[in-house]
């Protein structure tokens, strides 16, 4: 008779090829067996009938800030914070930490921090700025999951926008290494000119900074990446979309075979204009949100599959940095990588009628596909690794800033009814979240992309 460490018993299981019945065996932090009614016995055995399970959310894009900056995050409470909310690994951004990771010394630095404090798996990005294309080499044979590059103004000194010519040769470089390149897409002369003449006009608000930053900055950036990538023949991902007609460019660069893909993220599929202006600075970010007609572009996108996966793009600092008068001042980042699955439950499947095999499919089986963790990660099967996450889909709430468990538990999300509360969260097939507490100690492992 078989044996295995953890034994689910008649839940509901949500993959991207759809919604079934079975239980579902862990053995050696891998599943190891589906089925109705699986023979055997189990170290721990839970009947989870009623509850939906879900493949641990993979967030491709986060800001811990770690080594350097914990004042403002860092792995043990951002983590923290993703198994809360369901998520089983996360892919760190190379800016916000001290030293940003340029080169083999500052990736070693920033692993060593995660795999301290980690509560879950992760990957680290590298970055693709002015002065690095002798150091892309050693960051890939450290395993970065990517290259990151803006193409603006990142808000950090010591991470440059990439010129024209570094976007170009950067992009050249990857190719012959099988990196995939990142880009944030806003043109920097646009938007830096539009906010440096609003500044001296005294037009420092809300409305003021989000009319700084115009779609057109945003499409014109696009553009320029994909015809960079189909020229170099660079895998590129978009960063946090913001706009319907900048995933309608990716779309169509992909339908004439330019290997290019993007993501949005929850704070443009829930939040608008108005409730930047009602909300202020918890609520800036770059992209900034958009108008109602642009987010239900995006809603569109989302149920049609132009849109692939959806990131978090959780960006923290101390509530001091979110205060002030002048809003082009003030930090600009939103605090929400807990509420990231909720929110596409609640306004995707709830209010949208996304279908759950589409949430687990750009939340985790397309996310590991795409940057290549896969098959290990990312699908509920036989052989993955154990990272599930188990929801009361009938179960709804207010979040309240005592749930969140981030550093500094602000976020635009707070007050906000969100249904399907996340019960417990399995990393490798240990239990790291339940009931609303975290119940294990960091472990977090390394991930690479596999077949580079």
């Amino acid at each position: 008779m078989a044996q295995y460490d953890l034994l689910l018993r008649h839940g509901t299981l949500v993959t991207a090829a759809g919604v079934s019945q079975a239980d579902l065996a862990i053995a050696d932090e891998r599943i190891v067996a589906i089925a109705s009614e699986l023979a055997g016995s189990a170290s721990e055995e839970i009947d989870v009938s009623g509850l939906h399970i879900f493949p641990g959310v993979i967030d491709a894009h986060v800001h811990f800030n770690e080594p350097g900056r914990t004042h403002w995050e860092g792995f043990a409470t951002g983590t923290r914070a993703l198994a809360a909310g369901g998520t089983t690994a996360f892919f760190d951004m190379p800016l916000n930490s001290t030293p940003p990771t340029l080169d083999a010394a500052s990736f070693r630095l920033k692993q060593q921090a995660a795999q301290a404090s980690a509560y879950v798996d992760f990957a680290l990005w590298g970055g693709l700025v002015p002065g690095n294309l002798d150091r892309l080499e050693e960051l890939a044979e450290c395993g970065v999951i990517g290259l990151k590059a803006f193409m603006s103004n990142s808000g950090i000194d010591d991470f440059q926008a990439v010129d024209d010519m570094t976007l170009y040769e950067g992009m050249q470089r990857a190719a012959q290494l099988g990196l995939i390149v990142a880009v944030h897409a806003e043109n920097n002369q646009i938007t830096s000119a539009l906010a440096r003449r609003a500044q001296e006009q005294g037009r420092t608000g809300v409305r003021d900074y989000l009319a700084s930053r115009p779609v057109v900055a945003e499409l014109e950036a696009i553009e320029r990446a994909i015809l960079f990538a189909q020229e170099t023949g660079c895998s590129l991902h978009i960063v946090h979309v913001s706009s319907g007609r900048g995933v309608r460019l990716v779309a169509a660069a992909r339908a004439r075979g330019v290997d290019v893909s993007c993501e949005t993220c929850p704070h443009y599929l829930v939040l608008t204009e108005d409730d930047v202006e009602a909300l202020g600075a918890v609520a800036k970010c770059a992209p900034p949100i958009r108008s109602q007609m642009e987010q239900e572009a995006l809603w569109q996108h989302l149920l049609s599959g132009n849109i692939p996966m959806v990131a978090s793009d959780h960006s923290p600092a101390p509530a001091d940095m979110k205060a002030g008068s002048d809003f082009f001042q003030v930090w600009g980042g939103i605090s929400g990588c807990q509420s990231l699955l909720q929110l596409l439950l609640t306004e995707g499947h709830a209010r949208h009628h996304l279908a759950l095999p589409l949430i687990a499919s750009i939340t985790a089986e397309y996310v590991a596909r795409r940057f290549h963790v896969s098959p290990q990660k990312g699908r509920i099967a036989p052989g993955c690794d154990a990272d599930l996450v188990l929801v009361n889909l009938q179960e709804s709430f207010s979040l309240q800033a005592s749930d969140l468990l981030y550093r500094h538990a602000h976020s635009p999300y707070v007050g906000r009814k969100l249904s399907g509360r996340v019960l417990r969260t399995l990393v490798r097939g240990h239990t790291v979240f339940l009931n609303g507490k975290i119940v294990a100690t960091p472990s977090g492992h390394l991930l690479k992309a596999q077949g580079r």
